[in-house]
């Protein structure tokens, strides 16, 4: 039986018949934004590649990453403070002033960026990994925040989700009288738009989330509209996979994944064979009954495993119709499912990959 630390995270190894799996705690209780972000930061930190997405050891990269940036909206919105709103964990918060910002997860800051406003970023969380962000101290990791690191910047406003803790580190931040607004992570394509408005709304840049909003959409309709009509659609497991701590998990019906797959034409395999939850161990058994034409992994985590070659050599992986044509799709970790302004561009990769051989 596996058991762990929810707040940090660690793990101890339950055997499978034909391999070594660990699996975090907090891939078993709940949030599975949180949890993901957990397991991020964990490949982020600790899988031996570098961060250019450069070809894995051992075998072929599925594609190339592109360079990691954000694109912000022309020109810097003009905030109309002071601004109340009413927090995702019941309180009203008023912010006042909006130069000196500290959003506590990766997604937020990428949001915080698009808008026009990284100029008045001051941290970020260890999974803010495009290029603007990457100079600025990481003041939180895996949703583990220092407030002390967070309260030696000097914040004006702290930008938070449901799932950052611990709880005493929140409480921590607003006692020392920080505006801090809790907001509800994106966990599908409907929840973009919502959660750009959030982010801009909480800021006093209700303008700007409005055009980021409707570009982001508009963005993602066009990628949608260009799947190829397929007779039958592919079946598409998610992997996690971390390779130097022996990790390797099917995502289910709460991965965070099935929009995406959805939108691109495709049936989620580990939903569609009936996994309730975010993720399973990885078993000859469940990848059987998955059955996938393709596997969508994170670009880190091939890594991790030694490219594809090193993919088919994970009990089961090899016997399925995906292992068999060796059809692995791989996208970023640090935006794969952040579910803001470059979902459209997630999208647009998964669909190039997908159907790269259709005609």
């Amino acid at each position: 039986m596996t058991t762990g630390n929810p707040t940090t995270g660690r793990w101890t190894s339950v055997r499978k018949p034909r391999s070594l799996v660990r699996r975090p705690r907090s891939l078993r209780t709940g949030g599975t934004i949180g949890a993901l972000a957990a397991v991020l930061v964990l490949t982020l930190t600790g899988c031996g590649s570098s961060d250019d997405g450069g070809s894995p050891k051992g075998g072929p990269q599925a594609k190339a990453a592109p360079a990691d940036r954000v694109e912000p909206l022309a020109g810097t919105p003009e905030a109309k403070l002071p601004v109340t709103v009413k927090s995702a964990d019941g309180k009203r918060v008023t912010v006042k002033d909006t130069d000196r910002i500290v959003p506590l997860t990766g997604s937020l800051n990428e949001i915080v960026f698009t808008l026009g406003l990284g100029k008045n970023v001051v941290a970020r969380d260890i999974t803010a990994t495009f290029q603007q962000a990457k100079k600025l101290p990481v003041v939180t990791r895996a949703h583990d925040v220092s407030a002390e690191s967070v309260l030696s910047l000097k914040p004006t406003v702290v930008l938070a989700d449901t799932t950052t803790g611990p709880a005493e580190a929140i409480d921590q931040i607003r006692a020392a009288g920080i505006p801090l607004v809790v907001l509800e992570p994106a966990k599908s394509l409907a929840d973009v738009g919502p959660r750009i408005g959030a982010v801009a709304k909480a800021l006093g840049v209700e303008k700007a989330g409005q055009q980021l909003k409707s570009r982001t959409e508009q963005r993602i309709s066009k990628v949608r509209d260009s799947v190829p009509a397929q007779a039958k659609k592919p079946r598409v497991a998610f992997l996690y996979l971390r390779g130097s701590a022996s990790v390797y998990l099917l995502g289910g019906r709460e991965s965070g994944a099935g929009s995406l797959l959805e939108a691109a034409g495709a049936v989620d395999a580990g939903k569609e064979s009936g996994l309730e939850k975010d993720f399973t161990a990885i078993t000859s058994e469940a990848l059987a009954k998955a059955a996938p034409d393709a596997i969508l992994v994170m670009t880190k985590g091939l890594d991790s495993v030694g490219g594809i070659g090193g993919l088919v050599k994970i009990p089961g992986v090899a016997e399925t119709p995906a292992g068999l044509d060796r059809r692995v799709v791989s996208v970023e970790d640090g935006v794969l499912l952040n579910y803001g302004p470059r979902t459209d561009q997630v999208l647009k990769s998964l669909v190039e990959q997908l159907y790269k051989d259709a005609k």
